[in-house]
């Protein structure tokens, strides 16, 4: 089965297609389907708001069933931010190493034991009939002091799942406990069922 990708960020199509290719879904890019994507401005205020605004987009533009997913960091001790603020959390969209300066700033003076966070994926499925499928991930962890690990991307190099952080995992130990990854397997359990004209 074929869908087409909502985002324009290489490593989330990649980790994207990384976790869907075993189960039979072939994921594509605007580029590799031949579509030029609208930037969709993400206004909602919900990781699932704005998933489905690009989901929605995708469809429409692509004129087949599209996926995106929404995702952020939520910290405890700054009330659920950066949330649906993730990517920009600094002020310039997707530029990591501010975002993990500001998030570091705002929390040095906050102890262990309140450095609590989760990662949240959201992934929208919009079909061309309409229908409409989300599903919500999360991973639990903790917010470093400093910046540990060469993988991954965002915030994964101050996130810690036990000792080490999402940027020191291998790709398939963070597909195995991520909330990308959690989603997405949330997403296979319920997709026969669309896929079957059903809910």
């Amino acid at each position: 089965m074929d869908f087409l990708i909502a985002t324009h960020n290489m490593k989330k199509r990649d980790e994207l297609q990384r976790i869907l290719s075993p189960l039979g879904v072939h994921v594509l890019t605007a580029d590799e389907a031949g579509v030029d994507l609208t930037d969709v401005e993400e206004t909602g205020t919900t990781f699932e708001e704005n998933a489905l605004l690009k989901a929605r987009s995708g469809c429409k533009e692509g004129k087949m069933s599209c996926i995106a997913d929404d995702s952020g960091l939520c910290v405890d001790a700054l009330d659920g931010a950066p949330g649906v603020y993730s990517a920009r959390f600094a002020g310039e969209h997707g530029n990591d190493d501010k975002n993990n300066e500001k998030l570091l700033s705002l929390l040095s003076d906050v102890p262990p034991e309140k450095r609590t966070a989760r990662f949240v994926s959201t992934v929208a499925c919009v079909f061309p009939d309409g229908r409409e499928l989300v599903v919500r991930g999360e991973c639990e962890g903790k917010i470093g002091y400093e910046k540990r690990g060469e993988n991954g991307f965002g915030y994964d190099p101050l996130f810690y799942v036990g000792e080490r952080t999402f940027a020191e995992f291998t790709p398939e130990e963070k597909d195995a406990v991520s909330h990308r990854g959690n989603a997405l397997r949330a997403l296979t359990e319920a997709l026969p069922a669309y896929l079957n004209k059903g809910e």
